[in-house]
């Protein structure tokens, strides 16, 4: 079981640096995020959730620094609280292995169609799921109950799960930032020059 553990852990870390690598890279590249002010804005308040596992602890450092960096108040105030609660890409990426990790622990096949409707789903059920560390166990059991999956597996999940929690909020938290920086390029308001 622990080897098993450890296969869904390394995987977890690799998918979550390649969704920031490709997807919020080029992200980053379309709006002209410059990488290095950038990482250099988010790396303390990416520090903090990786260090508390909550994405909470580290929202007051993200709108200090978002602001610094010349994101408008009015959009870092608006755009990271609602990030927080609607964009946990981090979350949604855990909660769909750690899916698919339970049906293979216990030895149940599923189709590509029913993978892609269980990600689906926890793309919408993770939405508004409270910023505190484990909050996403109870979205994976009830994903596992809906699924008919047994719980068995989600109990072995629970000895790695801080490990994973660290990597997923600090993924939600880079991925909020970013969608500050954005939004605030879209309505033509981030200040290049304190950027």
């Amino acid at each position: 079981i622990l080897v098993a553990l450890l296969k869904l852990l390394g995987t977890l870390y690799i998918a979550l640096i390649v969704f920031v690598t490709v997807v919020l890279g080029t992200v980053m590249m379309i709006f002209k995020i410059p990488f290095k002010q950038f990482f250099k804005a988010v790396s303390e308040p990416v520090s903090i959730a990786f260090a508390t596992t909550s994405s909470e602890s580290a929202l007051p450092k993200a709108m200090e620094n978002m602001e610094k960096i010349g994101v408008p108040r009015k959009i870092v105030s608006f755009v990271l609280p609602t990030g927080y609660t609607f964009n946990l890409d981090g979350t949604t990426l855990y909660l769909s292995l750690a899916t698919v990790f339970v049906a293979q622990a216990a030895g149940i096949h599923m189709s590509i169609g029913q993978q892609i409707m269980i990600g689906l789903v926890l793309m919408l059920t993770s939405k508004g799921v409270a910023g505190v560390p484990r909050a996403s166990l109870v979205i994976l059991t009830g994903a596992a109950a809906t699924f008919n999956l047994p719980l068995w597996p989600i109990m072995a999940i629970l000895g790695i799960d801080e490990l994973m929690d660290m990597a997923r909020t600090s993924v939600n938290v880079f991925g909020n930032c970013l969608a500050s920086c954005v939004i605030a390029r879209s309505e033509k308001e981030l200040d290049d020059e304190k950027l």
